[in-house]
Protein backbone atom coordinates (compact mmCIF):
# COMPACT_ATOMS: atom_id res chain seq x y z
CA UNK A 1 0.00 0.00 0.00
CA UNK A 2 1.35 3.39 -0.93
CA UNK A 3 0.23 6.82 0.15
CA UNK A 4 1.63 8.71 -2.83
CA UNK A 5 -0.51 9.14 -5.88
CA UNK A 6 0.81 8.18 -9.27
CA UNK A 7 -0.81 10.29 -11.98
CA UNK A 8 -2.43 8.22 -14.67
CA UNK A 9 -4.16 9.23 -17.85
CA UNK A 10 -6.00 5.94 -18.32
CA UNK A 11 -9.77 6.26 -17.98
CA UNK A 12 -11.33 4.80 -14.87
CA UNK A 13 -13.20 1.54 -15.45
CA UNK A 14 -15.04 2.07 -12.16
CA UNK A 15 -15.52 5.29 -10.21
CA UNK A 16 -17.72 6.09 -7.25
CA UNK A 17 -17.70 8.92 -4.73
CA UNK A 18 -18.94 7.68 -1.35
CA UNK A 19 -21.30 10.59 -0.64
CA UNK A 20 -23.68 10.43 2.32
CA UNK A 21 -27.23 9.32 1.67
CA UNK A 22 -30.42 11.35 2.19
CA UNK A 23 -30.16 11.16 5.99
CA UNK A 24 -26.66 12.70 5.93
CA UNK A 25 -27.74 15.48 3.59
CA UNK A 26 -30.84 16.05 5.73
CA UNK A 27 -28.65 16.39 8.83
CA UNK A 28 -26.50 19.01 7.07
CA UNK A 29 -29.60 20.98 6.06
CA UNK A 30 -31.03 20.73 9.58
CA UNK A 31 -27.74 21.95 11.07
CA UNK A 32 -27.70 24.94 8.68
CA UNK A 33 -31.29 25.83 9.58
CA UNK A 34 -30.55 25.58 13.30
CA UNK A 35 -27.56 27.92 12.88
CA UNK A 36 -29.89 30.35 11.12
CA UNK A 37 -32.41 30.11 13.96
CA UNK A 38 -29.71 30.97 16.49
CA UNK A 39 -28.85 34.13 14.53
CA UNK A 40 -32.53 35.02 14.03
CA UNK A 41 -32.51 37.09 17.24
CA UNK A 42 -30.29 39.68 15.52
CA UNK A 43 -32.11 39.90 12.16
CA UNK A 44 -33.92 37.85 9.56
CA UNK A 45 -31.39 38.81 6.88
CA UNK A 46 -28.50 37.61 9.06
CA UNK A 47 -30.39 34.37 9.75
CA UNK A 48 -30.94 33.67 6.06
CA UNK A 49 -27.33 34.56 5.21
CA UNK A 50 -26.03 32.32 8.01
CA UNK A 51 -28.20 29.43 6.86
CA UNK A 52 -27.01 29.75 3.27
CA UNK A 53 -23.32 30.09 4.22
CA UNK A 54 -23.42 27.13 6.63
CA UNK A 55 -25.29 25.00 4.08
CA UNK A 56 -22.84 25.78 1.27
CA UNK A 57 -19.87 25.18 3.62
CA UNK A 58 -21.42 21.86 4.69
CA UNK A 59 -21.94 20.71 1.11
CA UNK A 60 -18.37 21.65 0.18
CA UNK A 61 -17.06 19.84 3.28
CA UNK A 62 -19.01 16.70 2.41
CA UNK A 63 -17.74 16.75 -1.19
CA UNK A 64 -14.12 17.27 -0.16
CA UNK A 65 -14.09 14.63 2.57
CA UNK A 66 -16.03 11.90 0.72
CA UNK A 67 -13.54 9.33 -0.59
CA UNK A 68 -13.46 8.22 -4.20
CA UNK A 69 -13.26 4.52 -5.01
CA UNK A 70 -12.01 3.76 -8.50
CA UNK A 71 -10.23 1.25 -10.67
CA UNK A 72 -7.86 3.03 -13.04
CA UNK A 73 -4.61 2.16 -14.74
CA UNK A 74 -4.40 -1.29 -13.17
CA UNK A 75 -4.87 0.03 -9.63
CA UNK A 76 -7.62 0.02 -7.05
CA UNK A 77 -7.85 3.44 -5.41
CA UNK A 78 -9.86 3.96 -2.26
CA UNK A 79 -9.55 7.32 -0.56
CA UNK A 80 -5.88 8.32 -0.49
CA UNK A 81 -4.50 4.79 -0.87
CA UNK A 82 -3.97 2.69 -3.95
CA UNK A 83 -2.72 -0.78 -4.78
CA UNK A 84 -2.07 -2.57 -8.08
CA UNK A 85 -4.88 -5.04 -8.73
CA UNK A 86 -2.26 -7.67 -9.53
CA UNK A 87 -1.37 -7.69 -5.81
CA UNK A 88 -4.95 -8.52 -4.77
CA UNK A 89 -6.33 -12.02 -4.40
CA UNK A 90 -9.88 -13.13 -5.03
CA UNK A 91 -12.37 -10.31 -4.52
CA UNK A 92 -15.39 -11.05 -2.35
CA UNK A 93 -18.61 -9.03 -2.42
CA UNK A 94 -20.16 -8.22 0.96
CA UNK A 95 -23.65 -7.09 1.87
CA UNK A 96 -24.44 -5.26 5.14
CA UNK A 97 -24.33 -8.49 7.16
CA UNK A 98 -21.06 -9.49 5.48
CA UNK A 99 -19.48 -6.13 6.38
CA UNK A 100 -20.57 -6.54 10.02
CA UNK A 101 -19.12 -10.04 10.04
CA UNK A 102 -15.85 -8.90 8.44
CA UNK A 103 -15.49 -6.27 11.17
CA UNK A 104 -16.23 -8.80 13.90
CA UNK A 105 -13.92 -10.60 16.32
CA UNK A 106 -11.63 -11.95 13.60
CA UNK A 107 -10.94 -8.52 12.06
CA UNK A 108 -7.23 -7.88 11.51
CA UNK A 109 -6.47 -4.25 12.46
CA UNK A 110 -3.76 -4.13 9.77
CA UNK A 111 -6.46 -4.38 7.09
CA UNK A 112 -6.82 -1.26 4.97
CA UNK A 113 -10.44 -0.21 5.47
CA UNK A 114 -12.11 2.57 3.51
CA UNK A 115 -15.57 2.29 5.03
CA UNK A 116 -18.58 4.59 5.22
CA UNK A 117 -21.56 3.64 7.34
CA UNK A 118 -24.08 4.95 4.84
CA UNK A 119 -22.98 2.46 2.17
CA UNK A 120 -24.28 -0.99 2.98
CA UNK A 121 -22.07 -2.99 0.63
CA UNK A 122 -18.34 -3.53 0.32
CA UNK A 123 -15.70 -5.68 -1.30
CA UNK A 124 -12.76 -7.35 0.36
CA UNK A 125 -9.64 -8.87 -1.13
CA UNK A 126 -6.50 -10.35 0.41
CA UNK A 127 -3.17 -8.74 -0.46
CA UNK A 128 -0.96 -11.41 -2.03
CA UNK A 129 2.29 -9.42 -1.83
CA UNK A 130 4.33 -11.06 0.98
CA UNK A 131 6.31 -7.81 1.47
CA UNK A 132 3.16 -5.80 2.22
CA UNK A 133 2.20 -5.79 5.92
CA UNK A 134 -1.44 -5.11 5.00
CA UNK A 135 -3.22 -8.48 4.88
CA UNK A 136 -6.30 -7.31 2.96
CA UNK A 137 -8.42 -4.41 1.75
CA UNK A 138 -12.03 -3.74 2.79
CA UNK A 139 -13.68 -1.05 0.69
CA UNK A 140 -17.22 0.36 0.90
CA UNK A 141 -19.26 0.60 -2.28
CA UNK A 142 -22.89 0.90 -3.25
CA UNK A 143 -22.25 -1.48 -6.19
CA UNK A 144 -20.11 -4.40 -4.96
CA UNK A 145 -20.61 -6.53 -8.07
CA UNK A 146 -19.56 -3.71 -10.42
CA UNK A 147 -16.43 -2.93 -8.36
CA UNK A 148 -15.51 -6.62 -8.22
CA UNK A 149 -15.96 -6.97 -11.98
CA UNK A 150 -13.82 -3.88 -12.62
CA UNK A 151 -11.01 -5.20 -10.41
CA UNK A 152 -11.08 -8.59 -12.10
CA UNK A 153 -11.18 -7.01 -15.58
CA UNK A 154 -8.22 -4.78 -14.73
CA UNK A 155 -6.29 -7.78 -13.43
CA UNK A 156 -6.71 -9.69 -16.69
CA UNK A 157 -5.96 -6.65 -18.90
Amino acid sequence: MSSTRIPTTAPATYRERLLPGPAGIGAAVLFAVMCGVVVLVSSAVAAIATTVVVLVAGIVLVMVTSPVVEVRGGELRAGHAHIPVALLGDVTELDAAGVRSALGPGFDPRTYACLRTWTKGAVTAPVVDPADPTPSWLVSTRRPSALRAAIEAARTA
